[in-house]
């Protein structure tokens, strides 16, 4: 068979949905040595060099004419499928014989509108019912998004699979030494909180900081760290730090590499994932892996992801919060518990099981 991919969220600074399709596609491409596969990109994407059975294919135009022209080239190619990792609009737009196998990875547009860029809500308000419906086959990354998608659009059961996210690689235990030079290097306080993840609405980094005030005052010698590029309607982040006048305590770092990533999930106190709705949520697992306890939202999937490895908090209360924070800084024997509990959590999930059921729907799939 002959199978594309848009892999331009796998591109440059990667957030869950980009590092989804950067492990799903190099965990697939190891697996799957017959098929051949198309990559359609906007510019070059490193990583998937080695594979001698995928191309990339670099597509010219901005916004819808980059669709149009990656349709038309892949009905050209006489590609037998198509997946959509992040865009709705190619699968609307592809012709019977091609099928297409589309990634819902949340419902935000539609359940947390007032969180979520507007631009955003409206195109996934337009496109996403008529892509369920051309649809093969419909991944969620969680159980919680499947039950959203059933939900909202009474998409057939069996037209959905679930295929979940994971934490890459590169995570997990670091040694003593290096991380010495690294919190030296970087000038680290001692005793911090992490926060990692875009900065915006949904991420509820405001009642975060709230939660992070109601402390400050008992535990001064504490930190917190927000590890996230600035993303949509972020500026109500920073006038809460400078409210609570805590800009000297509230460091906020923007965007890392992954290496500097697992050093600070291994020196943190603890990860903090207020989020208010996740599809998935990779940071707890990233955390987890690395031997860092979690406090996470008990919202959406994140109870599903992290099981009983973390703390669970209502995202609407900095209080729950707060009360949380404390007892990681005076437990140390829970600090303990959840590190041990939250690694084998976060070995229950890997790229390749998750490829492997890729693999399985592309392998059953009709060849025409």
């Amino acid at each position: 068979m002959k199978i594309a991919i848009d892999i331009r969220s796998a591109a440059g600074e990667k957030a869950g949905k980009g590092w989804f399709t950067f492990n799903i596609v190099r965990n697939l491409l190891k697996i799957d040595r017959k098929n051949e596969y198309i990559l359609y990109c906007s510019d070059f994407v490193a990583g998937f060099e080695e594979f001698k059975n995928a191309k990339q294919k670099r597509i010219r135009g901005n916004g819808i004419l980059w669709h149009i022209n990656t349709v038309v080239d892949a009905y050209k190619e006489k590609t037998n499928a198509f997946i959509s990792p992040t865009s709705f609009i190619v699968p609307i737009l592809l012709p019977k014989r091609i099928k297409s196998i589309i990634v819902v990875h949340d419902l935000v547009a539609f359940l947390f509108q007032k969180t979520h860029n507007k631009k955003a809500v409206f195109i996934e308000k337009l496109l996403l019912k008529t892509a369920l419906k051309k649809a093969y086959k419909v991944i969620t990354v969680s159980k919680n998004t499947k039950k959203d998608v059933i939900e909202k659009f009474g998409t057939d059961e069996g037209k959905i699979e679930v295929i979940t996210c994971a934490a890459g690689e590169e995570y997990g235990k670091v040694g003593e030494e290096i991380l010495k030079e690294f919190a030296k290097k970087t000038n680290l306080p001692e005793k911090f909180f992490l926060a990692v993840g875009t900065i915006e609405p949904r991420k509820n980094y405001v009642n975060l900081i709230k939660a992070f005030a109601l402390i400050k005052d008992r535990f001064p010698d504490y930190y917190l760290i927000i590890v996230g590029k600035n993303g949509w309607k972020f500026e109500p982040v920073y006038e809460e730090i400078r409210k609570n006048y805590l800009q000297k305590s509230v460091h906020i770092l923007g965007y890392l590499s992954e290496k500097s990533l697992v050093n600070l999930y291994n020196l943190a106190e603890a990860l903090v994932f207020p989020s208010f709705y996740e599809g998935f949520g990779i940071p707890p697992l990233e955390a987890m892996k690395s031997h860092c306890p979690v406090i996470s939202s008990c919202t959406s999937s994140l109870p599903e992801v992290v099981g009983d490895s973390a703390l669970l908090v209502d995202p609407e209360s900095p209080s729950q919060i707060a009360e949380a924070m404390v007892k990681i800084i005076m437990d140390e024997a829970l600090k303990t518990t959840l590190k041990e509990k939250g690694l084998n959590q976060s070995a229950k999930f890997s790229w390749e099981s998750s490829a492997d059921k890729f693999y399985e729907i592309l392998h059953k799939m009709p060849k025409r």
